[in-house]
């Protein structure tokens, strides 16, 4: 059967199975019985879910986790954690206890502002387009009002529109640069729909402005869209304590592994190659939280990454010190989040997510994603620093590796029992289960 198709999303979704199945696989009974397995039973719901995006044929299932015992700025959170990583949430659980001790996570929003911008060409006088732009500013804002009224009613709105000159990187090329504030909304959907408006009357706006040439009157809009960087949308999460109180590991003395720690940070501050993977660790925290309370954590990873290379080379978003003997930990992150919209009001799960953390709003939410992030962030480079990542990481993924070998109960207790004297990895896992299995 040809793998390509017309009026694909005009069928039904049995039909798309059918196609489906038909096209690229071999069990195709088997196939149709592993993807209506995930089906939900309740046809309202499943319905939810089809319509969330096109073309769907089944649920992707990840599992929710919880990590309890995070005290932040003296309030206790238990986070949900939607990931399906080994280890991921007993890491942030162990932290959380950890600093749940010493005086908890302390963290502060610096500031929320985000940013779109309409990209367009000006072929002209650069002077008379900034006398066009100080005379046609008003109009725009004249222009979003009911884009932006209830938005502002809610504390948030249009900022500021700045003309700027990018002629220098491409010829011609300017832009419109507008700073938002979006209240708890993330705020997508509000800004783009204002910046196409923006663009809309900067154009026919222009070719009534007497102090253009005909060719000047003729702005031609590239696109409108919002930017994923928001470098002024910041949140800090801080832990800190006297050096002594800094382990729990007898084996190595306090003030040894304090400085070992902060020389792992500092590593990960001057070489990507460790960075990138020292800031992968932090998303581990801050993707399981974004997506458990129905946020874009694609939109999250962009702008951190690009964050993280603000300075021209890519580093470590996390920074350690011992001041006067207290250690502290910390990171300033950009998170552009929101607790209304999207599928916070429609996904029954991060409904239920957004309540178990008391029904934050979008900058209480920024300060718990910043702070599950820098507590995965900080169980990583314990371990990376005392008895190495995989100890724990392949004690966790044992359970999956016994799955993939399909140990029964009984097996899985007695192997789980022999790998707690005994070094795990995916080799020694088959070589134990086919011993007892003999």
């Amino acid at each position: 059967m040809s793998k390509t198709i017309s009026g694909f999303s005009k069928l039904s979704k049995s039909e798309k199975i059918d196609w489906l199945v038909n096209a690229y696989f071999d069990k195709q009974e088997d196939t149709k019985i592993i993807l209506k397995q995930y089906w939900n039973s309740n046809d309202k719901l499943q319905q939810l879910h089809d319509e969330f995006i096109e073309n769907t044929i089944t649920n992707y299932y990840l599992p929710l986790g919880v990590a309890p015992n995070f005290l932040i700025n003296d309030k206790l959170y238990t986070i949900p954690m939607a990931i399906e990583e080994s280890s991921v949430v007993a890491a942030a659980s162990k932290a959380a206890k950890f600093w749940l001790d010493r005086g908890g996570f302390k963290t502060s929003v610096i500031s929320t502002t985000k940013i779109g911008q309409v990209h367009f060409i000006y072929k002209g006088d650069h002077a008379r387009l900034k006398e066009y732009f100080n005379t046609v500013k008003s109009k725009l804002l004249e222009a979003v009002k009911p884009l932006s009224k209830n938005m502002e009613k809610r504390g948030g709105g249009i900022l500021d529109i700045e003309l700027r000159d990018k002629t220098a990187a491409i010829p011609n090329y300017f832009q419109l640069h507008v700073s938002f504030e979006t209240a708890d909304a993330m705020g997508a959907n509000f800004i783009n729909s204002c910046l196409e408006q923006f663009a809309k009357t900067f154009k026919s706006e222009a070719l009534n402005f007497e102090g253009f040439t005909t060719e000047e009157a003729n702005i031609e809009i590239i696109m409108s869209i919002l930017s994923n960087y928001v470098p002024n949308c910041l949140v800090r999460a801080e832990v800190s304590c006297k050096v002594e109180e800094l382990t729990e590991n007898k084996s190595i003395p306090a003030d040894v592994f304090a400085k070992k720690f902060i020389q792992a940070v500092k590593i990960a501050e001057i070489e990507p190659f460790r960075a990138v993977t020292h800031n992968k660790g932090i998303m581990n925290g801050i993707d399981a939280v974004v997506l458990a309370t129905g946020n874009d954590f694609r939109a999250v990873e962009a702008g951190v990454h690009a964050y993280a290379s603000r300075s021209g080379s890519y580093s470590s978003l996390s920074h350690a010190k011992i001041e006067d003997g207290i250690f502290t930990f910390w990171m300033e992150i950009p998170l552009a989040l929101g607790t209304v919209g999207g599928l916070t009001n429609l996904h029954p799960l991060v409904k239920l997510s957004l309540e178990m953390l008391d029904k934050p709003n979008a900058k209480e939410l920024m300060q718990i994603v910043a702070v599950a992030g820098l507590a995965q962030n900080f169980g990583a480079l314990r371990s990376l620093t005392t008895t190495g990542i995989q100890e724990g990481h392949m004690k966790m993924h044992l359970m999956n590796i016994l799955n993939q070998l399909e140990a029964n109960p009984e097996e899985k207790t007695a192997i789980v029992n022999h790998f707690k004297t005994h070094t795990v990895s995916h080799s020694a896992a088959v070589e134990a289960l086919e011993k007892l299995r003999q």
